[in-house]
């Protein structure tokens, strides 16, 4: 071997699944997980997520900070990575795999995780996203909507975590075996 680590690097928007999928892939291959988020951030600082949305709508420094965390994570050493962006931020990742769902079942399944009022989760979800798109644009460049580079993309719509962590396993492990 390079010495290149070996990254799996999973994106998708809000409620596509990445943190579970990401969970449970390092779990089966035995790597790390990198998950460090705004709500990483959040609980960190002692905020509220939506609190961190606010600044960081008027502030770069917020995302650039849990990107630049996380990729310092990442090139540690072989792991998964899930974030919205790790696929744009890990260009040389070893396999690209980017999650998605249409807005209204991204924002049943984070109604089914958090509660609240359905209506408001899903209004809530879509303006996000903008929001997302806007910031990556602004800051990075990136178009957060097109992900045509990824390895893999998968639909989440009607397939489970297990599932889909079959899936990225077959294909990781058809590059390389992830652990010596």
């Amino acid at each position: 071997m390079d010495g290149t680590p070996f990254i799996i690097a999973v994106s998708g928007k809000s409620g596509c699944g990445n943190t579970t999928v990401s969970g449970l892939l390092a779990e089966r291959l035995g790597l790390r997980l990198i998950n460090f988020t705004f709500r990483s951030l959040a609980a960190e600082r002692g905020i509220t997520l939506q609190r961190v949305l606010e600044l960081a709508k008027d502030d770069p420094s917020w995302d650039r900070e849990v990107d630049e965390r996380q990729v310092a994570m990442a090139r540690e050493g072989d792991c998964v990575i899930g974030s919205r962006l790790a696929i744009w931020m890990i260009p040389d990742a070893s396999l690209s795999v980017y999650l998605h769902a249409s807005p209204e079942t991204r924002a049943r399944r984070i109604w089914n995780r958090e509660g609240g009022k359905f209506e408001e989760i899903l209004a809530f979800t879509q303006s996000r996203d903008a929001q997302d798109t806007s910031r990556y644009s602004e800051i990075y460049g990136i178009d957060n909507n097109r992900y045509d580079f990824a390895d893999l993309s998968i639909n989440t719509e009607r397939l489970g975590p297990a599932r889909i962590v079959d899936i990225i396993e077959a294909a990781a492990r058809g590059l390389r075996s992830p652990r010596p």
